[in-house]
């Protein structure tokens, strides 16, 4: 009998080990840390049968452990209830404290949230870090958003260019929304949704210093809107000084973002560009014997393919000048430097990769030939 607590505690261990294998999954996501942040994987905008969503709270936050998200949140629709008269539910907050049980034995962030919803100008936007829910719940719109505020919310517009609001499929900054910018009401705005990007979306980020957002706003399962039709959700990557939620939010009102779906990355040049110089790795570097020609191989360690054109004033041997560099697969380049150098700046253009509307990324990577 003295073995009892020995077992025990083992037989807990492999339990322990084997509900985290049964999460992971071959489609995780993946994106390096940049220089002074770590890279935070969220799905801030999900609906879940609380609201207009087909899953119990739990399923979401099994699909974002086998993505290998590292935050969600559960925005249900404040004033759109439409399974109400089968899940009554009087508390707005309920969803959130399902899926905040479910998560407490793995390492997932589950932040607190809503979607006001209202018909356009107003449109429908997400308040994340909220406190309750159900003080959110007004019936003039300007005073919910004042309530956001109050909780110490940040807000973000939701498919602004959704044609049920804006028929042209261009988003229209109202009135209502310049006057929430101006009040510190509204922060951000998805550029990407669902699988949606509004190059239109972006330019107001950019003139509004609104944060950059791409969410899947998920409402059947991930695995029949997205896995099964072979694509990835999409997702923000926010870059934070620590992994908490304080420090998550703090990046979030600092517009630390980059919006991603599958191959495409949207985000301000000064956060985008770092991202993508980390995420190739400059595996090694040297001469083909008795030529001027530099092999220089490059390991894509994300999830998403890289999509690249050679900016340089030297031309590739063997080798189109557009290439891509599939998900965490390796790639060799022969440059044809003339003249054998002891280092090479690679200038790479991301062209799936935008920090305006029709501007890409151009990226150098500084190389020390061996």
């Amino acid at each position: 009998m003295k073995f009892r607590p020995f077992f025990i505690a083992f037989l807990a261990t492999i339990t322990l080990f084997a509900q985290e294998h049964i999460h992971k999954s071959s489609r995780a996501l993946e994106f390096p840390n940049v220089p002074g942040y770590i890279t935070l994987k969220t799905d801030l905008h999900q609906h879940t049968v609380f609201s207009d969503g087909n899953v119990w709270p739990t399923i979401r936050v099994g699909e974002a452990l086998r993505d290998n998200l590292d935050v969600i949140s559960l925005t249900e629709h404040l004033e759109y209830q439409p399974h109400k008269a089968d899940i009554p539910h009087p508390d707005r907050n309920r969803s959130y404290e399902i899926a905040l049980k479910e998560a407490k034995d793995h390492d997932l962030m589950i932040i607190h949230g809503s979607e006001i919803t209202r018909q356009a100008p107003m449109g429908h936007s997400n308040a994340i870090f909220i406190e309750d829910a159900n003080k959110i719940l007004h019936n003039e719109a300007k005073d919910a958003f004042g309530e956001a505020k109050k909780q110490g919310a940040f807000v973000f517009w939701n498919h602004p260019a959704w044609y049920a609001q804006s028929p042209t499929g261009n988003p229209i900054l109202s009135e209502f929304q310049k006057e929430r910018i101006k009040n510190g009401e509204l922060h951000g705005i998805e550029v990407i949704n669902v699988g949606d990007y509004a190059e239109e979306s972006l330019a107001l980020a950019l003139e509004n210093n609104l944060t950059i957002m791409g969410t899947s706003d998920i409402h059947g399962l991930i695995d029949w809107d997205y896995v099964g039709k072979g694509i990835d959700r999409p997702v923000t990557l926010v870059f934070a000084k620590e992994r908490t939620p304080e420090s998550l939010q703090e990046a979030l009102f600092a517009g630390r973002t980059v919006a991603v779906f599958n191959s495409l990355f949207v985000g301000k040049k000064e956060h985008l560009v770092p991202l993508l110089q980390a995420s190739l790795v400059i595996e090694k570097a040297n001469y083909i014997d008795k030529t001027s020609i530099l092999e220089v191989t490059l390991t894509n360690v994300t999830s998403s393919d890289l999509l690249l054109e050679n900016q340089m004033e030297y031309t590739f041997y063997s080798s189109s000048p557009v290439f891509t560099i599939p998900a965490g697969e390796t790639k060799t380049l022969n440059i044809k430097t003339l003249e054998k150098k002891d280092s090479v700046t690679l200038t790479l253009k991301a062209l799936s990769a935008y920090v305006a509307p029709k501007e890409q990324a151009v990226i150098d990577w500084e190389i020390k030939v061996e």
